[in-house]
């Protein structure tokens, strides 16, 4: 059912600094990092670094409502906060998903790239929280 990982979502208390790591430790280019942005409606800043087979997604609270608050809480210094597979359809998957019994924690909602996305409980998924993404159009093809 899930596709390609598209990437790892990790909670940074600063893009900024999360960036600095890895183009100074890990040696990631500078155009292998992208602008960091706003997604209001979700309340997060973020950044991707792209890497070879996939990406990491570094997010940052927008705000004291922001939902990744409470995480960072938990894990100053951050941290792994979900992993994310796309999926051809999101509607589908969701409906296929609430069917084998899944909590589904929201309707399908635009995500960072762009494209619908929904998230499993990760009461689901042995403690991890599951973002599955449509596909973006004309990707992978």
């Amino acid at each position: 059912m899930i596709g390609r990982l598209n990437h790892v979502g990790v909670a940074v208390p600063s893009i900024e600094a999360a960036k600095q790591t890895y183009r100074d430790l890990y040696g990631v280019p500078e155009d292998a990092i992208t602008e960091t942005r706003e997604l209001a409606a979700q309340g997060v800043k973020f950044a991707f670094v792209n890497v070879a087979n996939s990406q990491i997604e570094l997010i940052e609270p927008l705000g004291e409502h922001s939902p990744i608050v409470k995480f960072l809480e938990r894990n100053p210094s951050g941290g792994q906060h979900h992993v994310c597979f796309e999926v051809p359809d999101i509607y589908a998957a969701r409906d296929e998903m609430i069917r084998r019994g899944a909590t589904v924690l929201n309707e399908p909602r635009i995500g960072a790239h762009g494209t619908p996305i929904i998230f499993i409980h990760p009461k689901n998924s042995h403690g991890v929280l599951i973002e599955l993404m449509e596909t973006p159009k004309g990707a992978h093809t």
